[in-house]
């Protein structure tokens, strides 16, 4: 199997495992919102020509594991997905601006990872995440209301 890829006058395997959240880490990614923003990732990831290997969305947090070309670095592109997907998700969902105030949806850090030859441990165990998080869910934060919207 051969996981080269090619541009104009290179060669190159560039495969990263990247983790990053959403700002207090709150459990958004439960139901359509979940289709919706790896939706939204994956449009972008294109955008940008990044093609991601495997992708796991976690109640609290999202794992991708990502091949980026060597002509784009990897803060400028995870700078990239995080500012627009920011700007698209409070787009289609107004009501979430009082939850995430200033329209930054996501944390600031991230991390990331050279996958290397651990391509395929790194794509199992970005599949087993989401068991693994529902098994030991230590995670609970109190999920405050539109004031606008009253209570419902």
């Amino acid at each position: 199997m051969n996981d080269n890829n090619s541009l104009a006058h290179t060669k190159w395997n560039c495969k990263y495992h990247i983790v990053f959240a959403p700002k207090y880490r709150r459990k958004l990614f439960y139901g359509e919102n979940r289709k919706e923003i790896g939706g939204i990732l994956r449009q972008l990831s294109e955008w940008k020509g990044v093609k991601i290997v495997e992708a796991e969305v976690c109640p609290d947090h999202i794992h991708m594991q990502v091949e980026i070309p060597p002509k784009m670095s990897v803060a400028g592109y995870i700078g990239f997905l995080k500012g627009k997907s920011s700007l698209m998700i409070f787009q289609r969902h107004g009501n979430l601006k009082y939850k995430y105030g200033n329209r930054s949806f996501w944390c600031r850090g991230y991390y990331v990872d050279t996958a290397g030859k651990n391509t395929k441990k790194i794509a199992e165990y970005i599949q087993n995440q989401l068991k693994e998080d529902q098994l030991t869910d230590q995670m609970t934060l109190k999920e405050y209301m539109d004031p606008l919207a009253g209570n419902k």
